[in-house]
């Protein structure tokens, strides 16, 4: 068989070596150099010399055209579809392998799932973008020095139902969620509450990088008020103002792609979250914020990574300090001579002072907290306020519908139809007569 024909059969590494053994046995080369150029032993190469005598057919590996040992079946393969197309249709290769393996018990690698996955017509859920040149900022060195914080209007429970949105913060240093809540919109109760359980479960972060929401700053593009102007100082949110009492710095973005990090994050839980909330057929607010938290732990031992530093930088709460009276809605009120604040639902009173001064005239903190309790903040002392009585200037005789015969009882209704028997008519034949003196009797007539 003639050289060319025999490399038509063979890979490009088989060419290759047939190439150096060819000017081996012509003597053009040494069994040195021809192992140096091949990265094989001097004895391999000997072999293979021996092998190459007898053709092509000694450098061709004996495997070749032969399945592999390891090869997945094909009843498998096809399960492995059926699943792809069915149960678990629109979900991401990477997230289907684990899928597999969690609720299925089919151990299958990712690269291998996405060949199956091809060969079966069932394409990538999303595609690559081609890279594009931006400046990468590096991440911050220790956990807690960060917070990339936002909010992701999409719809969670299916597109058939409302949007709601998720509120959430991943750490800079090592992507792991820190907390997270399904609000009906973007509030700051959203994020009072992604702070509380932030603050309580690792405590409080050196800053917070979010978007130029009003929720976070007032507009700057406005005349200051007359107040701005007599206190020197710009109004603040109650966000804003919270995370100053906590002493957490605020970074603004000016892009989406500034905090690229909690964007990404979004497109990872569109995909994954919204996949595991219709498996379990999640389809309420209130069902998924009991659901997140488990969710959360298993995303973040599946994506953090280890900061540079394993020196963590949160910070514990200041003393007098706590995240119910932090992380809530804050109102200045001034305390009447009784003692009470005005409020939306009706005025209310505050509590007898334990050093027996007085409220009134006192400008007194209001904190309407999550859940929903009402205190008073007032010189160090936080006490919480109940509903006033009504006051009695202004007590009003009640409009009330009498009760009907059927609220008596049985020995009242019995009195009241005896009650109700008709009276006796008048006769007719009585004559009404007027007496001497009546007007009617003096009256004489019309005057000529």
């Amino acid at each position: 068989m003639e050289p060319k024909d025999r490399q038509t059969q063979l890979d490009a590494r088989s060419q290759h070596r047939a190439y150096v053994l060819d000017h081996l046995v012509a003597g053009s080369l040494t069994l040195d150099q021809a192992a140096k150029i091949l990265e094989l032993s001097t004895r391999q190469v000997v072999r293979l010399i021996a092998r190459h005598a007898d053709g092509s057919a000694g450098l061709v590996h004996g495997n070749r055209g032969r399945p592999p040992a390891n090869r997945i079946d094909d009843q498998l393969r096809r399960r492995v579809v059926d699943l792809a197309t069915t149960t678990y249709v629109g979900v991401n290769h990477a997230h289907l392998a684990e899928l597999l393996a969690e609720r299925e018990g089919i151990i299958i690698a990712e690269r291998t799932l996405r060949r199956i996955l091809a060969l079966g017509g069932v394409h990538p859920v999303h595609t690559r973008r081609s890279p594009r040149h931006r400046s990468r900022r590096e991440r911050m060195a220790r956990a807690g020095m960060l917070l990339q914080t936002d909010g992701s209007r999409h719809r969670w429970f299916g597109p058939d139902l409302p949007y709601a949105t998720l509120v959430g913060a991943i750490d800079d240093a090592t992507s792991g969620v820190t907390g997270g809540t399904f609000r009906a919109a973007e509030d700051a109760a959203g994020y009072f509450t992604m702070l509380t359980q932030t603050a309580e479960q690792f405590g409080l972060p050196g800053a917070v990088y979010s978007d130029r929401h009003g929720i976070f700053i007032v507009e700057r593009n406005r005349a200051p008020t007359l107040a701005e102007q007599l206190s020197g100082q710009c109004s603040r949110t109650q966000v804003g103002r919270a995370l100053d009492e906590a002493g957490i710095g605020w970074i603004g973005a000016h892009s989406a792609e500034a905090k690229g990090r909690v964007e990404r994050l979004w497109g990872t839980l569109q995909d994954r979250l919204v996949t595991e909330l219709h498996l379990e057929g999640i389809t309420t607010i209130e069902a998924a914020n009991a659901f997140l938290p488990g969710f959360l732990l298993r995303h973040n031992m599946r994506f953090s990574v280890a900061p540079a530093d394993p020196e963590p930088a949160w910070r514990p709460w200041p003393d007098g300090l706590s995240s119910e009276a932090v992380f809530c809605f804050h109102y200045s009120r001034r305390v009447s001579r009784d003692a009470t604040v005005s409020w939306p639902d009706g005025d209310l009173a505050l509590p007898r002072r334990g050093d027996g001064r007085s409220w009134a005239g006192r400008s007194v903190m209001l904190q309407e907290r999550l859940d929903g309790s009402l205190w008073v903040d007032h010189d160090g002392l936080c006490v919480p306020v109940r509903p006033a009585p009504p006051d009695t200037g202004q007590l009003r005789a009640r409009r009330l519908t009498p009760p009907s015969d059927r609220d008596l009882p049985p020995e009242i209704t019995e009195l009241l139809d005896a009650d109700k028997s008709p009276a006796p008519e008048p006769s007719r034949d009585v004559v009404h007569r007027p007496r001497s003196d009546h007007p009617w009797r003096r009256y004489r007539g019309p005057r000529r």
